[in-house]
């Protein structure tokens, strides 16, 4: 049995998923929510997701919903042990510190700025733009001794992180000035496994 994604291919959210499971080695299939009738406000995905949001996933009787909770899902039941969720306490917590990053700042920031450039959302791209500068220097700063953004290896935080920076030029944002962020793509597009994200 493989695990069922209900995925949009331009969606950071969803790629974090795809990234997972492929990087986890997890048998998957991706049911683009285009292929069903009403898409996201169908009776067919409102079924699985009643908030009408992707990603989703299908694992047997399992509905997971919300990137983060699937990303931790797939870590704990597919790869237990292996580093991608550390055993350390503190790791931990600063693995959760990163994950509130991506569905907080980084929504706010260079999601929304693709939103507003790509797609015509309705929102004032010069406060996204401004949101993602403060997020690029934190995590620059950050990155400036490591390759990872907690401990020495890879985590579940590098993969919820990653999908909207590495386009985040889609919405006008400029990361050359951050070596150290392009340097983290980098590494984390240099892991064994890596799907790109769907650039437009």
């Amino acid at each position: 049995m493989t695990v069922q994604i209900y995925d949009a291919p331009k969606s950071g959210h969803c790629h974090r998923v795809r990234l997972a499971a492929s990087l986890f080695g997890v048998p998957h299939t991706l049911i683009p929510i285009t292929s069903l009738e009403g898409e996201r406000k169908g009776a067919a995905f409102l079924a699985i997701n009643p908030l009408g949001q992707i990603p989703a996933i299908v694992d047997g009787d399992a509905v997971i919903r919300d990137s983060n909770a699937i990303l931790i899902y797939l870590a704990e039941k597919y790869v237990p042990g292996s580093g991608w969720i550390p055993d350390d306490i503190l790791a931990r917590a600063r693995v959760n510190e990163w994950l509130s990053v991506a569905s907080g700042v980084m929504f706010r920031g260079p999601n929304m700025a693709r939103l507003i450039k790509l797609f015509g959302k309705p929102a004032d791209h010069a406060e996204a733009v401004a949101v993602s500068q403060v997020l690029f220097k934190m995590m620059d700063e950050h990155l400036k001794d490591r390759t990872w953004l907690v401990g020495d290896r890879p985590t579940i935080a590098d993969i919820a992180c990653y999908s909207y920076i590495a386009v985040a030029n889609e919405g006008d944002l400029d990361i050359a000035p951050f070596s150290n962020i392009r340097a983290w793509l980098a590494a984390v597009e240099g892991l064994e496994g890596f799907v790109p994200m769907v650039r437009s």
